[in-house]
């Protein structure tokens, strides 16, 4: 698992060998099982996640029901943003799948950034990228139909619709479970009679 970060890493850097030394050195690597709530609403955490390996899913608990928000899955990260704040959660935050994860606080970043600073300026660019990708997803969540969101979710991330239960993929979408199994039918059907045509 050490080598995949090492090879993430090195996709928009090049290590020197003291480098990946440190990273191989780093007791931040964790194994959390499938089901495991790393944060509930109310709790006030320190710490970040990266996912190696597995699924995890931030939602809150309106009236009763959740409302899933995101989904992170392979090379990507969470800082929830009571970590910033120092305040409360809002949300909660858990493995939809067992999961192999990093886990940093700002103090060991802060050690981490002193020594190498090159790590500092490579967590801003992942920063920017992901508050860029998180605002298009929020832009076109607001400008599109559920028919739209499904079908750029079958484009962007497929591999949700096997990974992720349909309840927490409908909540996802905004719309019920029942609207997301009418909705597929529709789209199968459409696609049936598109490829009889030819």
């Amino acid at each position: 698992m050490k080598n995949i970060l090492i090879d993430f890493i090195s996709k928009y850097m090049t290590l020197t060998d003291e480098e990946k030394s440190v990273i191989m050195d780093q007791d931040k690597f964790r194994s959390y099982k499938k089901g495991t709530v790393l944060l509930k609403e109310g709790e006030q955490s320190s710490k970040g996640y990266f996912v190696l390996k597995g699924c995890l899913r931030t939602y809150y608990i309106i009236d009763g029901e959740e409302k899933t928000t995101e989904f992170y899955t392979e090379m990507e990260g969470i800082t929830p943003h009571c970590v910033l704040q120092k305040k409360p959660s809002e949300y909660y935050l858990c493995c939809v799948e067992d999961s192999i994860l990093t886990v940093s606080t700002p103090d060991t970043e802060a050690a981490m950034f002193e020594k190498f600073p090159r790590f500092e300026t490579l967590c801003r660019v992942l920063s920017e990228q992901l508050l860029a990708k998180s605002q298009h997803s929020l832009d076109a969540f607001k400008t599109s139909s559920p028919e739209q969101r499904y079908q750029h979710l079958l484009k962007t991330r497929p591999d949700l619709l096997q990974r992720v239960p349909q309840h927490q993929l409908a909540s996802y979408l905004g719309i019920r479970p029942q609207s997301l199994s009418r909705l597929r039918a529709r789209i199968l059907e459409k696609e049936k009679k598109s490829s009889s045509t030819y």
